[in-house]
């Protein structure tokens, strides 16, 4: 792809820098080869260790190849002024790392003018000041965040139009997450649950490290954004979260956590026995109420419970508010899986 600098008298066009050529990275630089990405040019792209950039356009076909072969070093400041050099009326960054430094630059670069669309959930699901820190900085339109929850299922769009309509979030109680909702969903008994952990691993639905699923942290940020974005002003330390990983398996390396996933096998099926004994299946939900109590963790629910009916990766969200109180609003659908992620971060970049 080769992209013409824009001019004064030149249709309005939109640059973009790409952080994070993982699975989602790779699937949005597949979407950005699209029709639908017409109008939008990449200009740069960066995984953990090197990046690539030209003022006048890059192939997203040849990103990767180009990475592996580039010496540089990253140089956030060098990609943010090859943003700057395009020439473009919108100059969007794209986070599509699950990286904590990344994550802690967004209210800055929002300051400095650019917009940031993310998938990235440490910034405005983590310390309840780093979300203090977005909103001063004009987060707004500029701040495109359809894609840290729910994979890009209206959740957050659809409770922004709520309150802006003067309604208001009472409780919450859902499956925040597609690779944890298609464990639960698959986990009958009969076959080990590391099993089950191995190929959702191999599907892509979870982490790499499988733990930032398991340990109940991405839920809990999940919420908080939920939380945050209804007007409850959480804290991370609010939050109860339960984790299924035991204590000697959370301080090891990925690499061994794999080889003794086994570990949770016994631990899982004790759990699954007594749920079921009492005609109950087991499901891990987020759960927040009234008064601002939040809890995240592995629970018995009955076989007619809304969330015992899930299949695959679907994530659910009930929202009950004060319009919506009879019956909650629940939004439903796949919520893990890097084709759709990628489409919501597609999509915030097209509205940024």
């Amino acid at each position: 792809m080769s992209a013409v600098l824009a001019t004064s008298s030149g249709p309005a066009r939109k640059a973009i820098v790409l952080l994070g050529t993982g699975v989602v990275g790779s699937a949005l630089l597949r979407l950005l080869q699209t029709p639908a990405a017409h109008g939008l040019y990449l200009v740069g792209a960066a995984n953990s260790r090197r990046q690539h950039a030209d003022a006048a356009g890059l192939a997203p076909a040849h990103v990767r190849e180009r990475l592996a072969a580039e010496c540089g070093e990253r140089d956030d400041d060098a990609l943010l002024a090859t943003l700057d050099a395009s020439g473009a009326s919108r100059r969007v960054i794209v986070d599509a790392t699950a990286c904590s430094r990344e994550a802690s630059q967004h209210a800055r670069w929002l300051h400095a003018g650019y917009h940031v669309v993310t998938a990235n959930k440490a910034s405005a699901g983590g310390e309840l000041h780093s979300w203090r820190a977005l909103q001063a900085a004009g987060a707004g339109d500029r701040y495109g965040d359809a894609a840290t929850v729910g994979a890009g299922l209206p959740v957050l769009s659809t409770l922004r139009r709520l309150r802006q309509c003067g309604d208001s979030l009472l409780t919450l109680e859902g499956v925040f997450s597609g690779s944890l909702s298609w464990l639960f969903n698959q986990y009958d008994g009969k076959q080990a649950f590391s099993a089950l952990l191995h190929e959702a691993r191999r599907q892509g639905y979870t982490e790499p490290d499988p733990r930032s699923d398991l340990s109940g942290e991405d839920v809990a940020r999940k919420l908080l954004i939920i939380a945050r974005t209804a007007g409850f002003a959480l804290g991370h330390d609010e939050v109860e979260i339960e984790s299924v990983v035991p204590a000697s398996l959370q301080g090891v390396s990925t690499e061994e956590f794999l080889q003794r996933a086994a570990e949770l096998d016994a631990p899982l099926a004790e759990r699954h026995v007594r749920a079921a004994a009492r005609g109950c299946v087991l499901r891990y939900l987020a759960r927040l109420n009234q008064r601002g109590r939040a809890r995240v963790g592995l629970v018995e629910v009955p076989r007619d419970h809304p969330s015992a009916r899930l299949t695959g990766t679907d994530n659910q969200f009930a929202l009950t508010t004060t319009r919506y109180h009879a019956q909650p609003l629940v939004i439903q659908g796949p919520g893990a899986g890097p084709e759709i992620t990628a489409q919501a971060l597609l999509g915030d970049v097209l509205y940024a």
